[in-house]
């Protein structure tokens, strides 16, 4: 085995390491709902709602170890049908991370496809050359290691792939899964976190399906213009599956695993829940509401009390296309109670703004940009100094919605379009922003703890076709 050292620190290091052929194809239940299915693909099998392995890692020599296999695999989407994918030990999407702050890791992922890849640790607090995008490219065969400590507050996060000009695609086929971060203050919440009992992973997504049941990834320009969105909506590589829930508080941590979909979201029955945190920690309180929009890369942790409701049948249903997500019956006696708390968190303000920039997101005929200019892997846009509490205002000037990423920090919205009474929900840390047609945002934002003057980070549009498609920059921190 030859094993080559890749973009070295005193104390990180990244690797390629050459592997051979082969793989696991992975632990994910792949039992999935039945459901109508107006694209095509036959009749969806049916089941309960997968729940994604949670994977803990392996301790060597004092630092935790994921070890994960990019494949090539099938799914069954349909009754009968055997769907090709892309997956991460598994038949579609990957298995769920469990780090903890303070912990120093290894997420190790070995390249078994028939092309190149990147591996992004999205929402995650780390060094620029552990961060996974076009700038660490690994090819076939090879192996690359992000490792880091973890330096970041209890929250949802996840991975997906990075490529340059094919993370829409990568990601279409099936490379996702989630990253959950716990800490010393999640432990003394009073709050579900039996994992996939009352503790619920949700990658919620859209597919387009062939006649013959097989994931179509053909976005036309008007597609690329608008994101390319699909007319099955899954849960967990799922159509419509079905979760059979206690009557007690139950814990949802939802991703929008989309492309390009924006989704409004709550139940059939209209009933309140409560969220308990954004992308990138718990909200400083719950706040009740009944519907939830989250663009694609958002992350909610939503709480809903089915105490007392044995025997009750609902869905998580999707208000702008009118989906069903997952189906509810409240069929088991509760196996532990929660009382939600009052209070969950205190919050950074980041400070005083030293620093604005402004970002302005455009565009036309399938080509994107940010302040004018389309991503260029050779140039830095922006610099941005260590601990500087900063300003960026973001300005969507098109007539078709967007977002905004950030790498390896969080942010807190100060004003929308202007006005600062930003909604209860959106206070928190956050990392992905929506930015409908027309509109803007502020937010206050500080890089902390690592400085790179070669290697940058990225800031992009979430809409994978327009983040392949021009609309990301890149900076540096110094």
């Amino acid at each position: 085995m030859e094993r080559r050292t890749f973009l070295t620190l005193s104390s990180v290091t990244a690797l390629y390491v050459l592997s051979g052929c082969g793989g696991s194809t992975g632990t994910m239940n792949d039992t999935t709902p039945g459901g109508e299915n107006p694209g095509g693909g036959g009749t969806p099998a049916a089941g309960t709602l997968p729940v994604p392995t949670l994977l803990k890692p392996t301790d060597r020599n004092g630092t935790q170890h994921y070890d994960l296999n990019i494949i090539e695999s099938t799914h069954t989407f349909f009754e009968g049908t055997d769907t090709q994918t892309y997956a991460v030990d598994s038949s579609y999407l990957g298995p769920t991370l469990l780090l903890r702050n303070g912990d120093k890791v290894s997420i190790n992922y070995t390249n078994m496809l028939n092309e190149k890849i990147s591996m992004h640790g999205h929402g995650m607090h780390l060094p620029a050359k552990m961060d996974g995008t076009a700038h660490q490219e690994f090819l076939p065969g090879y192996s690359w290691s992000a490792e880091y400590t973890v330096k970041q507050k209890a929250c949802t996060n996840w991975y997906h792939p990075h490529t340059l000009h094919k993370t829409a695609e990568q990601v279409y086929k099936g490379i996702a899964g989630l990253i959950i971060i716990e800490d010393s203050e999640s432990d003394r919440l009073d709050l579900p976190k039996r994992y996939g009992e009352d503790d619920i992973p949700l990658v919620l997504q859209d597919r387009k399906f062939n006649a013959d049941g097989q994931i179509v990834y053909t976005p036309s320009r008007q597609e690329i213009m608008r994101g390319y969105t699909g007319d099955t909506f899954i849960a967990n590589g799922a159509i419509e599956p079905t979760f059979e829930a206690e009557a007690k508080e139950i814990r949802f941590r939802i991703l929008n695993g989309s492309n390009s979909t924006v989704y409004e979201l709550g139940f059939s029955d209209g009933r309140t829940f409560r969220q308990i945190a954004t992308d990138n920690a718990f909200l400083e309180s719950p706040v009740r509401m009944n519907r939830l929009v989250l663009s694609p890369a958002e992350r909610a942790e939503i709480v809903v009390d089915f105490t007392g409701e044995l025997n009750r049948a609902l869905t998580l249903h999707e208000f702008n296309y009118g989906k069903t997500f997952v189906k509810i019956n409240v069929s088991k006696n509760p196996a532990s109670s929660t009382v939600l708390p009052a209070q969950l968190t205190a919050l950074d303000t980041l400070g005083t703004a030293v620093n604005t920039r402004s970002f302005s997101l455009g565009g036309r005929m399938g080509n994107f940009t940010i302040n004018g200019r389309s991503m260029d892997i050779n140039v830095i846009n922006e610099t941005v100094s260590l601990g500087q509490t900063e300003e960026w205002t973001v300005t969507n000037t098109m007539n078709i919605d967007h977002n905004f990423h950030i790498h390896a920090t969080h942010f807190r919205l100060v004003k929308r379009n202007g006005r600062t009474n930003i909604a209860a929900n959106e206070q928190g840390y956050k990392d992905t922003v929506y930015i409908p047609a027309g509109e803007n945002v502020t937010f206050r934002v500080k890089m902390t703890d690592y400085t790179d003057a070669a290697i940058p980070y990225m800031y992009h549009c979430h809409f994978l076709e327009h983040e392949d498609n021009g609309m990301m920059g890149q900076f540096t921190v110094v």
